[in-house]
């Protein structure tokens, strides 16, 4: 009997997101994956953010109100996407004025009883559809076994690229139950998810002051002597329903130390990436408008441009822990939808 062993190589984009990406993935849907080199597919998809930037875009922001909350997920599996992946879709989405949340490649729309649209004449081709980044599994026979008696098999990540297509694209019997609701009229936006998350947390916050901002732990977390409180000013103070997006970006720094993440290692610019990216993340998931405009929003933007020119991995770094983060302030109010890819990955004997 043949051995087989996980072994998982240390790509940029991320551990976190191997097998979470992979399950949106139909293996058996090899034809809609495309194979490129890796450092290619991040700096095809380091472009693509770094053109929408240029522009003053945030892909990550959604500043409407809409009765079509959620992430982006797929629409057979029900997962939603990951780390850099939301941010695609997000831009494809705006491209192209989709509002559904639901995606899926043609043939996994196929399985669901519907069918992709023909390209418009006025798309050029290649763009119709999104593309995505996902690791996938590729099983080879180990060059030394460990055992002359047994042949060991070796599983590898690679990187590939593969299409999906959003819920308005296609049609079919079961097409509409994808497809956004049009919002008619004024929506109100539901809070008391994001006030549910906010209470569970247990984060310690302090209101009062013109300033927003996380107060690092004094000392070694979880055992500091001063310190890990969140400070905003009264929620009166905020327009617009900025309170919830602002309280969202201060937890995102407040998980840094309980996810692992070093501030002083990562650099102040990708931390506020980080935060920046997983409270949409967080809004979107609990129905939140996030548009309201960043302090610094010019400086932090010169500073994230100037780390992607410089790091192809960059985005892929910040998405992923982003994701990270989200998951971790999630998981206080319902069930993960997945665990961490330490307890995913298990050595078979």
């Amino acid at each position: 009997m043949a051995r087989r062993k996980i072994v998982a190589l240390r790509f940029d984009l991320g551990g976190n997101e191997l097998l979470k990406e992979h399950d949106n993935y139909n293996p058996s849907n090899l034809s809609s994956a495309k194979m490129s080199n890796p450092r290619q597919i991040r700096e095809e998809i380091t472009a693509k953010i770094i053109a929408a930037l240029e522009k003053d875009l945030l892909p990550w922001r959604r500043p409407w109100a809409s009765n079509n909350a959620g992430q982006h997920s797929n629409a057979l599996t029900k997962k939603s996407y990951r780390g850099v992946n939301p941010l695609l879709l997000q831009l494809h989405a705006a491209e192209h004025d989709f509002s559904s949340n639901w995606w899926a490649t043609f043939n996994q729309w196929k399985q669901l009883g519907c069918s992709v649209n023909r390209r418009p004449d006025h798309v050029e081709a290649g763009h119709w559809g999104a593309t995505l980044a996902v690791y996938i599994p590729v099983t080879k026979k180990a060059e030394e076994p460990a055992d002359d008696d047994e042949d060991e098999e070796e599983t590898f990540w690679i990187l590939k690229k593969f299409v999906v297509f959003n819920a308005d694209q296609v049609n079919g019997a079961n097409a509409e139950q994808f497809q956004a609701v049009e919002t008619v009229g004024d929506v109100h936006p539901d809070y008391e998810p994001a006030e549910e998350l906010i209470e569970k947390t247990g984060a310690e916050i302090h209101f009062g002051g013109d300033r927003a901002f996380y107060r690092p732990p004094v000392g070694t977390w979880p055992n500091h002597h001063d310190g890990d409180f969140i400070q905003v000013p009264h929620k009166s103070s905020f327009v617009n329903g900025s309170f919830y997006p602002t309280i969202l970006h201060e937890l995102g720094h407040w998980s840094e130390v309980r996810v692992g993440w070093d501030r002083e290692k990562g650099g102040y610019a990708m931390g506020e990436l980080i935060a920046e990216i997983a409270s949409c993340y967080l809004a979107s998931e609990l129905g939140v408008p996030n548009g309201e405009p960043l302090d610094n929003h010019a400086a932090y933007l010169k500073s994230w441009l100037e780390g992607m020119h410089g790091d192809p991995n960059y985005i892929f770094k910040a998405s992923r822990q982003a994701s990270k983060v989200c998951d971790f302030l999630l998981s206080f109010v319902r069930q993960a939808e997945t665990e961490s890819v330490k307890n995913e990955m298990v050595e078979a004997a």
